[in-house]
């Protein structure tokens, strides 16, 4: 609690891209989260869309508590996030990114199930954007497995850029095809089209504002504040 006796707000942070309805998936999980909570919640991004997250943690001197919209480790995470929050005006918490979880990999199952993929039908792969960062890739293999356990056999990954193999060396035919994306954007439109030119047979949608995605933000909201109120 703050000084005031209300939940401190919460800030998420996406990457941010160029494509409107991506930032709009970050914002319908931000709004759906604050409701949930009963607390004030601020949209944000690391780059490429405003508001910029380090324009607003400086901006105002609220207590708060951020929670990624990023699906594993990496260079934002790591580096560029707590260097902009060293600038914030107020007491802040800043939590981890959202994968690899559990929920996370029975959204991206409810995804499949929306094109007309279940468990058994064959051959899946996970397409994530990758990162530089080896850490980034130890977190693609434990989204890959949690995603395996409900698909009933391993899951295979495929990177489209930096560290991993790309969707053309791993996508064979009649493969099916996971995006580890978030939102709509430059990466998305890649996983589909170089996954469809290798010979997948269905590619599922991001992940998108999925009501499980906000009750995971909810809940990393909820331990943020117990760790804010333990410091």
């Amino acid at each position: 609690m703050n000084e005031a006796g209300l939940r401190p707000r919460l800030v998420t942070v996406a990457h941010g891209t160029r494509k409107s309805g991506g930032n709009e998936v970050a914002r319908e999980i931000t709004v759906a989260a604050g409701l949930a909570l009963g607390t004030e919640a601020v949209c944000s991004y690391v780059e490429l869309s405003e508001p910029l997250f380090e324009d607003v943690v400086a901006a105002d001197a609220t207590p708060t508590v951020v929670v990624p919209l990023l699906l594993s480790t990496g260079f934002h995470l790591r580096q560029d996030l707590p260097r902009m929050a060293g600038g914030a005006a107020g007491p802040l918490v800043l939590g981890r990114p959202l994968g690899p979880h559990q929920l996370v990999a029975q959204a991206q199952l409810d995804q499949l199930a929306r094109v007309g993929a279940r468990p058994g039908d064959g051959r899946l792969v996970l397409v994530a954007a990758g990162s530089s960062d080896p850490l980034a890739t130890r977190d693609l293999t434990r989204a890959a497995e949690l995603l395996g356990r409900l698909w009933g056999s391993p899951v295979e990954v495929a990177t489209l850029s930096a560290l991993g193999r790309r969707p053309a060396e791993v996508v064979r035919a009649g493969d099916v095809v996971s995006p580890y994306l978030l939102s709509p954007g430059f990466f998305a439109d890649r996983a589909r089209s170089e996954s469809l030119a290798a010979g997948a047979a269905v590619v599922a949608d991001v992940i998108g504002p999925h009501p499980l995605v906000v009750d995971l933000v909810v809940q990393r909201t909820g331990a943020l504040e117990s760790v804010r109120q333990t410091a």
